[in-house]
């Protein structure tokens, strides 16, 4: 109650002082989804330049694009590459996840990701035998990085995607705090950073996505503040073929789509990059080792939401819950 009436006049007292919170918002399209960076009480250019710095980082990271150190890596046909400094710390944080998750996480599993195609307008299932070579493939310890040198062997080849994002966020959000930036939050496509706190001086409110209705009301609300919250869900990209969901997070062993209990995790951690490196392999392990994985991870918190609905929630979290209520 304190709280509330202190941040009650803070927004009084700026109010009454003509010195009511100044939104400015940038929004683009990048990293494959809606970009939107939001602050309070800085100049329209800081929001600008923020989001014009993330094309600079997805052509470092994009697979796609030509001449990136992705690109390089995946064309290299097993010679040594050099990366930038970028490429090398989510190099390393994704040999470290692998490690933690028992390879439920795997950046080499491009060649099994090329055999779906989760957009199109006629969906269908991948060659099987296709799909049995391409997982051969697959192998996160077969990767070599010593310093900025990366070697990866002939037809091997990595993806970012579920882990870059974050790194990418958390490197906008540090350029923002730089431009002065006290209180905003970033929003990429389910990754979201906030910075500080909001202008009258309560915690962030992130809405968790209903995964039976994403575009409906949020199944759960977390509060926070200079954090980050993150999900990974099987409702984001896929298709439903003969009753089945076909989804875009696959089971690095198998190639095929993680049929498991859980429809969605999400987690809350001080910083974007360790949240969404683990958020999927997290839903990847199943409830009970996707939650003891996230319960060894030092100041994370996630939020498990399975098929059913039913939602569980690591200690830190239950706990501050069941003091509320």
């Amino acid at each position: 109650m304190k709280r509330a009436l202190s941040g009650c006049a803070l927004l009084l007292a700026l109010l009454l002082s003509g010195c009511a919170p100044q939104k400015v918002s940038s929004v683009g399209f990048n990293l494959d989804t809606v970009i939107s960076i939001s602050a309070y009480n800085v100049p329209q250019s800081v929001a600008d330049d923020a989001l014009a710095r993330v094309a600079g980082y997805e052509e470092k990271l994009s697979k796609t694009i030509e001449g990136s150190d992705v690109w390089h890596i995946n064309h290299a046909d097993g010679r040594p590459v050099t990366v930038g400094d970028d490429t090398r710390k989510i190099l390393e944080m994704s040999a470290k996840t692998s490690a933690d998750s028992l390879g439920a996480f795997d950046i080499t599993v491009a060649p099994e990701v090329a055999l779906w195609d989760f957009k199109a307008e006629n969906p269908a299932l991948p060659d099987a035998a296709k799909l049995v070579s391409a997982a051969k493939m697959v192998d996160y310890t077969k990767l070599s990085l010593s310093g900025n040198t990366v070697t990866l062997p002939r037809g091997m080849q990595i993806d970012l995607g579920s882990i870059a994002k974050g790194y990418i966020t958390d490197r906008i959000a540090e350029y923002c705090r730089e431009r002065g930036v006290k209180s905003g939050i970033l929003n990429f496509g389910g990754n979201v950073v906030v910075i500080g706190r909001r202008p009258d001086g309560q915690p962030w409110s992130v809405g968790i996505r209903d995964p039976a209705n994403p575009d409906g009301e949020p199944i759960y609300v977390v509060q926070a503040a200079d954090s980050a919250v993150t999900t990974s869900g099987i409702y984001e990209r896929g298709f439903t073929l003969n009753g089945v969901r076909y989804h875009h997070i696959l089971d690095p062993e198998t190639g095929w789509p993680v049929q498991n209990e859980l429809a969605s995790v999400t987690l809350l951690a001080p910083d974007s990059f360790t949240a969404d490196a683990y958020d999927t392999p997290c839903l990847v392990l199943g409830l009970e080792k996707g939650m003891a994985l996230a319960e060894s991870l030092p100041g994370v918190e996630g939020i498990f939401i399975d098929k059913d609905g039913r939602i569980y929630l690591t200690s830190g979290l239950k706990n501050k819950q069941e003091m509320h209520e």
